[in-house]
């Protein structure tokens, strides 16, 4: 089987159009769904899935998405009573931004050395409402030797610099909520009391209630157990310095979330990315399986 036959691209409809990349030789496939959010619903990598998927909030337009890898921008998490100031401007944003719940555009697919797919989202009249800068957002979701990897730019089409957060929500179909993480990070932020703590690499999401952000890993990476032999790696551009932690009591999954940024950056204008006009920023994040 030549490179090129090893990998495919297969369109379907369930519910919502769906573009699937093939990995053959791995047992690998990933599944995009450009109208809700340009979200990754699924990925198998060498025959295991390992995202976790509410069915009923995916095929229910009007409901965030509870599963899968929701793109956020340009916030990460929440702001303070749902709104932010910018040059004395009031504006109000929904938790996690504006790209998760616009339909992206399908720009280009290929299947040469890799199967990927290339969506896009530009700001329109309705994000400018949110966040008064125009933007354009180009990700390329690109499966390779049965690694799942981001390929993430954003363009500020304004005239003024541009401030952002950039993140992913991965929802994990984890075996255990009770785990180790392989990270250099020390500290954490609780936001169950929103205390600063010593970490020592082991964190049981099943007694908390809100999440937990790690905060000075400075290695890129992390990886945590998916079952009991097998174990995910998430890589990411330096500039994502942050990874919270998330579960829900009774749900089979764990949040690993790289964030550019801490909740409330748009109200603290404390981390945020400034893109200056006509510039691109190019992030990257790539998720495998090992074991």
């Amino acid at each position: 089987m030549s490179p090129k036959e090893n990998y495919g691209i297969i369109e379907r409809i369930d519910g919502y159009p769906l573009i699937e990349l093939v990995d053959r030789d791995t047992d690998s496939t990933v599944i995009v769904c450009p109208e809700r959010g340009g979200i990754v619903i699924g990925c198998r990598l060498h025959g295991v899935e390992t995202l976790y998927l509410d069915r009923e909030t995916f095929l229910n337009p009007d409901a965030n998405i509870r599963g899968g890898i929701p793109v956020l921008f340009p916030i990460a998490g929440q702001l303070v009573e749902g709104q932010y100031e910018w040059n004395g401007q009031t504006y109000r944003m929904k938790n996690h931004g504006v790209a998760r719940i616009l339909p992206w555009e399908v720009i280009d697919t290929g299947t040469d050395g890799s199967a990927f797919v290339t969506l896009a989202l530009a700001s329109n009249s309705d994000t400018l409402v949110a966040f008064p800068f125009e933007f354009e957002l180009r990700f390329t979701y690109r499966l390779r030797d049965g690694v799942l990897s981001i390929e993430q730019q954003y363009v500020n089409r304004s005239s003024s610099d541009m401030p952002m957060v950039a993140g992913f929500h991965p929802y994990f179909a984890t075996e255990s909520k009770n785990l180790t993480y392989d990270t250099d990070a020390t500290r954490i932020l609780d936001y169950n009391d929103k205390s600063e703590k010593a970490f020592d690499g082991t964190l049981n999401l099943e007694t908390m209630v809100e999440s937990a952000a790690l905060l000075d890993a400075s290695k890129p990476e992390i990886a945590f157990p998916l079952s009991h032999d097998r174990n995910v790696r998430l890589t990411y551009s330096d500039k994502f310095r942050y990874v919270v932690l998330w579960s829900v009591a009774g749900k089979p999954f764990v949040c690993v979330e790289p964030w550019t940024a801490l909740n409330e950056a748009l109200n603290s204008k404390e981390g945020l990315l400034l893109v200056s006009p006509g510039d691109t920023l190019e992030l990257s994040m790539s998720i495998g399986l090992e074991g």
